[in-house]
């Protein structure tokens, strides 16, 4: 279902498609911008132990805003990693590069809203592909300005990462 700025937006949760993650991870896709006449887009994810979330990127357009469902996420925010546990919200403006995953030996669930919306269901279906070897990364770099996700140099958070 669409919806129009005169109808609500309802999602069943078994009408919700989900994309199966590494480690039992998952994306649970809710609403698209297409959906809601481009207000919002809205996702669930779920990380297994120590999983990445996401690489360092930035939006150009979209503030991105993360509410923590359960477990325990070091969120990277500009140059500064965070911690934020179950119940806690982070909103991340645009232009503010960003990062984020489970802390090591922790799993993570979240809601992510994106305003306004972009159609970014087709970033998720193809990240999974990714994460589990079936496409290379390098395969969404021309599809930065489409999804409003611009990658920054993951260096850094990746080392970071690893020697946790």
């Amino acid at each position: 279902m669409t919806v129009t700025p005169s109808q609500a937006l309802v999602v069943a949760a078994e009408a919700a498609e989900v994309v199966g993650l590494p480690a039992g991870g998952a994306f649970t896709l809710l609403a698209d911008a297409s959906d809601t006449a481009g207000t919002l887009g809205v996702n669930r994810l779920t990380l297994g132990r120590g999983r990445d979330g996401a690489k360092p990127h930035h939006h150009a357009l979209s503030t991105e805003t993360f509410y923590v469902l359960d477990g325990e996420l070091e969120f990277l925010l500009g140059g500064e990693v965070v911690t934020v546990t179950k119940g806690g919200l982070v909103v991340v403006p645009p232009r503010v590069p960003h990062a984020f995953g489970a802390v090591p030996g922790v799993e993570a669930d979240l809601l992510a809203v994106l305003t306004p919306g972009i159609d970014r269901f087709g970033y998720f279906r193809q990240l999974a592909r990714v994460q589990h070897g079936l496409e290379p990364f390098d395969g969404l770099l021309p599809k930065q300005e489409l999804y409003d996700v611009y990658f920054e140099n993951a260096a850094g958070w990746l080392s970071m990462r690893a020697a946790r």
